[in-house]
Order: structure tokens, then sequence, then C-alpha cells
């Protein structure tokens, strides 16, 4: 199976470039993985199409301010440095740039040296391991000298930070956010409950494969990068019910998907556990956990757009693709969403 078949022709002025101004109005493409049949609706109809008795699936992740700029002590020469992963004892995996500036002891420093940055080891693709030093409390630190990882195709600049993290998250540790969510309100998700929709958290922390393009042209021997998981007790005996009793489980984007079907894939049912995975979803893939999924839409070649042709057609995918083009839905981080039932 090759890249190229994951590829699809995009205008790219429908790329979103800000939030739209109220969360749960931006547009919504239904599409019927059974028959391919598509309908367009607001985000808030949602709820027309969620029974009673279904699982709602959110990731809680939160995103951190992880983009920082700074110096080089030495020449002054401007780095960025963008935290990826906390490898614990105040070591962190980051891509930096222009990363040919930065050597095994190099210090970059930040804020006039409020947070300072040591490389103590260079990896390939422009990641290194940095050990922070400061004082005081780091995410305190980065509230003030970060700002958020926002994609490379996004130019303008973000004026809330808080639009670039669901209404729901929690759990400290993205490198990006899990888009999908940012289309929820508390109000929308307090009628989703009233209807008897039950609704649950999982934690998955995106990390660096959201920032790298696909580079084989086998997606087989693509490799994911591994990303930091947990479910608590209580979410798994709720969603093995809903499993036994034969109720939809519908996931909220693909980072809630991606954890559900580790989670399944590695213990043949859901419990309490936390880990990493590298789960990689591509046509071909029989989907164990899922019954529904919300998600926006996705870079051409990418694994995410490989992931969606896996749970509906692939040809039902890149017609909806087409079909949102003409109809000038907004596409990626802060654009339009897609419900495949």
């Amino acid at each position: 199976m090759k890249v190229e078949d994951f590829d699809y022709p995009l205008d790219e002025s429908l790329i979103a470039q800000t939030p739209i101004l109220k969360r749960d109005t931006s547009r919504l493409l239904v599409l019927n993985r059974k028959n391919g049949d598509i309908t367009h609706k607001k985000f808030y109809d949602i709820i027309d199409f969620l029974q009673k008795g279904d699982v709602l699936v959110l990731n809680d992740t939160k995103v951190i301010p992880a983009r920082l700029i700074g110096e080089k002590e030495e020449t002054k020469a401007v780095i960025e440095v963008l935290l990826l992963k906390d490898l614990g004892e105040n070591i962190w995996s980051a891509l930096s740039k222009p990363a040919k500036r930065i050597k095994e002891g190099t210090i970059v420093s930040f804020g006039d040296g409020l947070l300072k940055a040591k490389c103590v080891k260079v990896l390939d693709d422009g990641i290194r391991y940095f050990k922070l030093i400061y004082n005081g409390i780091l995410m305190e630190i980065l509230d003030k000298l970060g700002t958020m990882p926002l994609p490379p195709y996004i130019h303008e600049q973000l004026k809330d930070q808080d639009r670039y993290q669901t209404v729901y998250a929690k759990n400290i540790g993205s490198a990006a956010a899990p888009t999908a969510g940012l289309h929820f309100t508390k109000e929308l998700l307090e009628k989703i409950k009233d209807k008897g929709v039950e609704v649950l958290f999982i934690t998955l922390h995106v990390g660096l494969g959201t920032f790298r393009p696909v580079m084989v042209s086998d997606i087989k021997e693509h490799k994911m990068h591994s990303e930091y998981y947990s479910m608590e007790k209580e979410v798994a005996l709720k969603l093995n019910k809903a499993k036994q009793e034969g109720r939809r489980i519908i996931a909220v984007g693909t980072t809630s998907t991606r954890t559900l079907e580790a989670i399944m894939t590695k213990y043949h049912e859901f419990k309490e556990c936390s880990g990493t995975t590298d789960i990689f979803i591509y046509p071909g893939y029989e989907f164990k956990a899922i019954d529904g999924l919300i998600t926006n839409f996705h870079l051409p070649k990418s694994t995410l757009v490989m992931l969606v042709s896996a749970f509906a057609k692939k040809e039902y995918i890149l017609n909806a693709y087409m079909v949102a083009q003409k109809e000038k839905y907004r596409f990626f981080s802060f654009g339009d969403a897609m419900l495949i039932i």
C-alpha cells in the first residue's frame, strides 16, 4: 500500500488559520461508513446522531505552551525549542531549530535566564535532549515564556491561547491539541449527557508523530513514534459494560481512537492501564473498540488520513474530502469536523 494512495488535491485557502468564534458552530460533515452517504450539518447537531446508551470517549490531555524562543549563550543566535516529552529529572526531548547549531553542551537561555536548556544528547531529525535549569515551578515558567505549539500550516498568531485547548483539558503533557475535541462546549457536553449518552475521558499525550510526515513510499515501512496513554479503572469498567451490552462507543478524535484500539489490541478488553503506544492504523486494520468517530479533516498522505480510511472505505473518505472542498469546509486543526458512523 503506497503513501500516494492517500494523497488528494487541497485548496490551501481552505486551511483554517484561526478558530471559529463559537466552538460548536463549526460545520459537520456526516459520513455514513456503510454506503458513503454524506449529510451537511452544524457541529451542535451532533446530538441528533447520538443515541441514549452511546458512550462518547474524549481525550483530556492538556497542551503545554511548549514553543520557546531563546538564544545561545555563547553567540546570542536565536534558537527555537519545542518541548515534546518529559523524560524525567528535568530532561526533555525537544525539536530545535536550527538544529545544526545545537551540539552537546550547548546552552539556550529563555526570558533573560529565567529558564535555561542545556543539550545533553544529540539525536536525528532535529531532536535533542535538554536538561532544563530553572527556579520555581516549570509550568508557571512555561506559561510566562512559551506559546502554543501550533502546526506549521497555521501562520496567524493565536490571540487566545485557550482556543488551542479543549474545554475539558486536564492532564498536562501534549505537544499538540486533540483537535476533534475543540468543537465541544461545556453546554453541548451537558446536553449530550442529558440525552443519556455516557461521556468518558481517557488520556493520550500527543507527541512527535503529529509533526512528522510519512517519509517512506510503502506505508508498512513507516514507524510511528510512541505516545503516552492512560485509562482509569472506572472508565475501563464502563466501556467493557457498554461492549457487553452492544452499545456504541464513539471516539472523539484519532488520539482517543488510537488509545482505545491500542488497549483493546493488547488486552482484548478495556482495563485500567498506562503505557506508550505506537499503534499505526491503516486500511486492513480490524477495529476492535470503536463504532463511530468524530474527527477533523486531515493532511494529505498523513497517518491520520490512513486511520480514517481504515474506519470508512478510502474511496468514501477521499470523496468526502472532495465534497468538503466544494462546499468550502475549513480544513485541519482549527477547521470543521466529520462524524463517521
